[in-house]
């Protein structure tokens, strides 16, 4: 459990430091930056602070997803351009999801692309964000609307980072292990299942990399999302657009939390017109309901929701796209769904 290698870069696990000292001595470049929030400037820097070189250079910006967007790029494109980084230099984003798609996407855009190493420092970020090479910020209120594709040097993976998030951060990734259990690996759903708590996790080194080699399968299959990929959108149709209507609300919802209540009714979804059985729907959204509860969405509002997902990157010709369960395992993607069934299951959770 020490590598994945994908097409033109490697994900490694274990220690960071050890595992960044070696890459950073393996590569030449003119000068190393580092691209960090509040958080992990408090508490991921100080664990690799002294295998870094005395010339590196600290970018900072506010954490939170309200921030990820064209105006905190210009801040870091800005900083980039003042302390003199050319086209040889190399960027390390330190931090979550957040950090990893908007400092991704500020280096492949800044003099059209210098190189970048990711090190996720959240549940989430390890087992999603890190594997694909998406990069991206949210514009006009929709996710990710603006962003490419570009591969990083490396993605560096280590657990002990968990023991700097708050319980909500690692619960908000824990929302992707479930995903890629429930689309493709119904082992590693009934493994989870045995958990009745996050507190009673004790094997999180297994769970990741798990996680994201079932992802890294996946990517290398279609790497740019034409077909397979799109299964990893299960519950992120309805939960983008949970995530998006309560973002500037006094109590937003994290990612992992909107994609977890997005779970639970595309589950709904796919009980209705996709032939999961009404068994695994009920096993589903008990678990969700038990790990989750106290972050049920207050409201559900049907006209705000529906505007969000009506702008969903993954929709043709204004027919809203899901990727939907067949059985627990199994998930087939560009599922079409008409907005008035859509309105019936989300009524019946609100109620």
């Amino acid at each position: 459990m020490n590598k994945i290698d994908l097409h033109s870069y490697s994900i490694c696990f274990n220690s960071a430091k050890q595992q960044l000292k070696s890459l950073l001595a393996e590569i030449d470049y003119s000068s190393l930056f580092v691209l960090m929030d509040e958080n992990t400037m408090m508490h991921c820097l100080p664990i690799i602070a002294d295998i870094l070189p005395e010339q590196t250079r600290y970018i900072h910006i506010e954490s939170g997803e309200i921030h990820k967007n064209l105006q905190t790029c210009e801040h870091i494109w800005n900083t980039l351009l003042e302390k003199g980084a050319d086209r040889n230099s190399v960027l390390i984003n330190l931090g979550g999801g957040v950090i990893g798609d908007m400092g991704g996407f500020c280096a492949a855009t800044y003099m059209r692309g210098i190189r970048f190493i990711q090190v996720p420092t959240t549940l989430l970020s390890m087992v999603d964000a890190s594997v694909g090479s998406k990069l991206g910020v949210d514009f006009q209120k929709a996710k990710n609307m603006i962003g490419l594709f570009q591969d990083p040097i490396a993605v560096i993976i280590d657990s002990f980072f968990l023991n700097t998030l708050p319980q909500a951060e690692l619960r908000s990734g824990f929302a992707e292990v479930i995903k890629h259990a429930l689309i493709r690996d119904i082992v590693l759903w009934k493994k989870l299942l045995l958990f009745n708590s996050m507190d009673e996790i004790d094997i999180w080194d297994e769970i990741i990399y798990k996680s994201v080699q079932i992802k890294q399968k996946i990517v290398v299959e279609d790497p740019r999302e034409k077909g397979l990929r799109k299964i990893l959108n299960f519950g992120h149709t309805i939960g983008h657009a949970l995530e998006s209507h309560f973002l500037d609300s006094s109590v937003p919802l994290l990612h992992g939390e909107a994609v977890a209540w997005g779970m639970y009714a595309e589950a709904a979804l796919s009980e209705k017109h996709h032939d999961l059985s009404g068994a695994q729907l009920s096993q589903i959204q008990n678990y969700i309901h038990k790990i989750y509860s106290d972050k049920k969405p207050s409201s559900w509002p049907l006209d705000a929701l529906l505007f969000f997902m009506r702008k969903d990157k993954k929709n043709v010709e204004q027919k809203i796209s899901f990727s939907l369960l067949s059985e627990i395992g199994i998930c087939t993607p560009d599922q079409f769904v008409e907005e008035s069934n859509i309105e019936k299951v989300l009524q019946n959770i609100s109620t």
